[in-house]
C-alpha cells in the first residue's frame, strides 16, 4: 500500500490537535496512514503513542529547534522530508488556517497537484479523488489528480469513522529550516477561553442560534441544550449582528465553515449566507415557529414550533436518557 501523509497540528502547549484523527481515518481508506509531525529535539517522543491510538502506522518526528520560533517553514521541510523519505502519494491536511498555509507552499516545493477545502477524498482508478461542496453549498464537485503527489486540505469534522489504533514505527530525523525565507514567531498570546465545550469548527455535534431568539439574554437556551448533548454552541449572522453572541462563534459564508456528524438550528431561518457554512453536517435538525423558513428545506428533521416550548422539553428527556 501507498504510503499517505497527515499533517499532526500541535498546539503550542504540546497537544495533538483534534484533526489529527480525522486525517488519519481518511488516510487508512487510501493506504498506510503517516503522522508526521515536526517537534522540538526529543519533543516528538511524547506524541507517538496518541497518534497510534489515532491510527499512524508510522510516525516521522521531523525534529528542529526552530520549531517554535519559525512560521509554518517546519511543517513544511518536515513534509518535504517525509514525502522524499517516503515517497507518499497522497497528503493530507487540515484546512485550518495553518493547514491552508503548509499546503500552499508544500505544493510549490513538491510541484504536486492542490485541492482545498474537501469534504471527502477516495482514491478511483488508481487516482486520488477530492470532492467539494462549493458556491455556497449549491452544488458538490470533484477534481482529481494526475501527477505522482495530491495534496488535499480537508474540511474539519467532514470525514466520518476512525482508524484503527495501531503501534506505530516511529522515524526521526533532524531537519534544516531556512529562517530567512520564513516568518518569525515574536510571541504567542493563548487565547483564554471560559468553556470547557467542544471548538466549533472541529466539533461532531453543534448548537446554533438565531435571531429567532430574540435577545442574548434568551440565546442562554442554545447554551443549556448545547451542554446537555456535549455540544459547541454556534449562531447565524443575524443573532452576530443583533449582539446576541461574539462573532467567533458565527457559523456561515463570512463566518466558520462547520461540517458535524449533528447540527441543530434554533430559530434560524436559514439564508443562504448561513446555509453555506453548515449544509454538509451529516444529520441537520431544525426547530422555527416558520413552517415555510428555508431552514426546512435542507434540515433532515424539522420542528415548527416555538423554541422556547420545545427545547426546554427536549432538554428534559436528553436528561432522562442520560441519568
Amino acid at each position: 500500500m501507498s504510503n499517505v501523509l497527515v499533517l499532526a497540528e500541535v498546539s503550542n502547549t504540546g497537544q495533538i490537535r483534534n484533526s489529527a484523527g480525522m486525517l488519519l481515518a481518511a488516510a487508512s481508506s487510501l493506504g498506510t496512514p503517516v503522522a508526521v509531525v515536526a517537534a522540538a529535539p526529543g519533543a516528538g517522543a511524547a506524541l507517538v503513542e496518541p497518534l497510534g491510538a489515532l491510527g499512524a502506522q508510522l510516525v516521522y518526528v521531523a525534529e528542529t529547534d526552530q520549531v517554535d520560533v519559525l512560521l509554518s517553514s517546519p511543517q513544511v521541510e518536515a513534509l518535504v522530508a517525509a514525502a522524499h523519505a517516503l515517497t507518499a502519494s497522497t497528503i493530507l491536511l487540515a484546512n485550518s488556517a495553518d493547514g491552508r498555509d503548509v499546503a500552499a507552499r508544500l505544493a510549490v516545493r513538491l510541484t504536486a497537484g492542490l485541492a482545498i477545502d474537501a469534504i471527502g477524498v477516495r482514491e478511483e482508478n488508481g487516482r486520488i479523488v477530492a470532492t467539494h461542496s462549493v458556491f455556497g453549498g449549491s452544488y458538490t464537485v470533484e477534481s482529481a489528480f494526475d501527477g505522482e503527489v495530491a495534496i488535499v486540505t480537508v474540511r474539519q469534522g467532514a470525514i466520518e469513522g476512525k482508524a484503527d489504533a495501531a503501534i506505530p514505527t516511529v522515524t526521526t530525523e533532524s531537519i534544516s529550516v531556512d529562517a530567512a525565507s520564513s516568518g518569525v514567531i515574536d510571541a504567542v498570546h493563548e487565547a483564554v477561553t471560559a468553556t470547557d465545550r467542544p471548538e466549533l469548527r472541529a466539533a461532531t455535534t453543534v448548537v446554533s442560534g438565531g435571531r429567532g431568539l430574540g435577545s442574548a439574554e434568551k440565546f442562554v437556551l442554545v447554551e443549556h441544550l448545547a451542554d446537555a448533548l456535549g455540544a459547541a454552541v454556534g449562531a447565524s449572522r443575524a443573532a452576530v449582528d443583533a449582539g446576541y453572541v461574539d462573532h467567533a462563534l458565527q457559523v456561515g459564508q463570512t463566518g466558520v465553515t462547520v461540517a458535524p456528524q449533528l447540527y441543530i438550528a434554533l430559530g434560524i431561518s436559514g439564508a443562504i449566507q448561513h446555509r453555506a457554512g453548515m449544509q454538509t453536517a451529516k444529520t441537520i435538525v431544525a426547530i422555527n415557529k416558520d413552517a415555510d423558513a428555508p431552514i426546512f428545506d435542507i434540515a433532515d428533521f424539522g420542528i415548527v414550533g416555538d423554541v422556547f416550548t420545545v427545547v426546554p422539553q427536549l432538554i428534559e428527556a436528553i436528561g432522562k436518557r442520560t441519568s
